[in-house]
This record gives C-alpha cells, sequence and structure tokens, in this order.
C-alpha cells in the first residue's frame, strides 16, 4: 500500500532499505517479483515506484509491507526503516493539551480551515453542526483538497448522515476531473477493530482524549504538528483503503443510526 508523506529532502546517503537491495544487486523490478512471490494469487500491487518512494522516506511503508520486505532482506524493522521513522519527531512541533471544549473545538475548526492539499476525518461520533458544516465549507472552496472520511462502525448521530449525504452533493467521489479522486467515504465495519479520533492535515492535526473533567465529556484533545499529523495522514489513507466504501446517498441511506433520538 502506497501511502504518501510530506517529502522530505532526498538523502546524501543511500537509504538502508536501498543499501538491501544494492548489496543484492537488484533492481526495483526484482523487489516487486519477491513481494508478489510472497503473495496469495502472486500480485502483490506493489510497484517499482512505491519502492523507491519507500527507499527515499518519501513514503511510509506498511506494516504489513515491513514485514514482507524483512523477510526478503533478512533484516529487522529498525535496520531497515530507520529513514523513515526518524521524521517523526525532528519537526520542534510538540503536542499541545486542550483542555476546554472552547479550545478543542477551535483547534479542530482550526485544522479544517487551514488544509490546502488533504483533510482526514475519523469516527463515527461527529455531531457538532459548526464543525461538520465547516468540512462542507473547505470542500466548496477548495476543490483541489482531497478529502476522507473514515467511519468506524454506523453514524451514532443523524446529523453525521447528513453530513455525508450532502458531502456527496458538493462533490462525485467518481470524478477525476482534477486527476485524483478528491472525495473518498468509507466505513470500516469490523466490530473488533479499534474506533480512531482524529481530524488531520497536512499542517495539523487534533486528536481528542478522555475529558479531564468529567467521564461524559466531550472537551479535551492534544494538537499536533505538521510531523506527526503527516503520520496520521498515512494511518487514514490505510483505514480507508480497508474500509467499505460510500459512493451513493444510497450508501449513505443504508447506514443505521445507533442513536436515532439524538
Amino acid at each position: 500500500m502506497e501511502v504518501i508523506i510530506r517529502r522530505q529532502a532526498t538523502p546524501k546517503e543511500p537509504s538502508p532499505l536501498r543499501r538491501a537491495r544494492l548489496a543484492r544487486g537488484w533492481t526495483l523490478e526484482k523487489v516487486v517479483e519477491a513481494f508478489d512471490q510472497r503473495t496469495t494469487g502472486g500480485h502483490s500491487g506493489v510497484t517499482p515506484t512505491m519502492i523507491s518512494g519507500w527507499e527515499l522516506g518519501r513514503h511510509t511503508t506498511s506494516h504489513a509491507h515491513r514485514k514482507t520486505l524483512c523477510a526478503i532482506y533478512g533484516k529487522s524493522v529498525d535496520e531497515l526503516f530507520t529513514h523513515q521513522d526518524n521524521h517523526l519527531g525532528d519537526h520542534g512541533d510538540g503536542p499541545q493539551l486542550l483542555a476546554r471544549y472552547a479550545d478543542l473545538n477551535e483547534a479542530m475548526l482550526t485544522v479544517v480551515a487551514q488544509a490546502r492539499e488533504c483533510l482526514i476525518v475519523t469516527g463515527s461520533r461527529s455531531r457538532s453542526t459548526g464543525y461538520l458544516q465547516a468540512i462542507e465549507a473547505a470542500l466548496v472552496a477548495s476543490p483541489a483538497l482531497i478529502f476522507y472520511r473514515v467511519l468506524h462502525g454506523p453514524p451514532h448521530y443523524r446529523v453525521l448522515r447528513e453530513h455525508l449525504a450532502r458531502l456527496l452533493e458538493i462533490r462525485d467521489p467518481r470524478d477525476r476531473s482534477l486527476g485524483v479522486k478528491t472525495l473518498n467515504l468509507g466505513i470500516e465495519e469490523d466490530p473488533l477493530a479499534p474506533e480512531r479520533f482524529f481530524v488531520a492535515s497536512e499542517r495539523a492535526a487534533v486528536v481528542p482524549i478522555p475529558s479531564l473533567t468529567s467521564h461524559e465529556a466531550f472537551d479535551s484533545g492534544v494538537m499536533l504538528g505538521a510531523g506527526p499529523a503527516s503520520r496520521l495522514l498515512d494511518h487514514g489513507r490505510q483505514a480507508y483503503a480497508a474500509a467499505r466504501r460510500i459512493e451513493t446517498v444510497a450508501d449513505v441511506q443504508a447506514l443505521d443510526v445507533l442513536r436515532e433520538r439524538e
């Protein structure tokens, strides 16, 4: 799976991942062949371009593909992927605690408003009309903004289902007029999968956390800078890749609402 992160400068020295390939005298195509041989059906979906991006640190290699590369080269994760992982904490943008609802809400709205390239929202519990309307406004104002919404189970509130329907009125998931798909809606239906809640762009991210004031409030979170946010974008893209697509109004209408009375 190929997931794009913020571009890093091409390293002067070959990355450990590239050195492992060159030590065997392999081409990128040979690595693809090794992937395919280890994949049921003989087609992994990995391409030479993906492998090159992993080697350059321009893309994050998924957990499953890391495991395969470790098996191919006979090396550990630490040996092969330090050049990808060491970018996580080198941006000087440490977490900021948000301990009041007003601060949490403002931070989430800021992430939405400042997104220019990609915006990803996860979770099925959104019910703030102002926040949902801000997302819709961002998609109208920035047609090239690539948007993902990944639900973890059915929506809890009717306002979220109505929001999904409005997104489909704003954009068509089948449209490729800008060269890419700009509306990506999906639902993860595995009941054993953990729920994840965040809003992330290429600039920042907000991750709600359990309330610091009560067991029932939604008023606390952590704001992250561009470095960690880029990894949450990776996370969101991979979650969408594993999700069932929501592509039509009929798909939205078929979603159960867990709390119809609220």
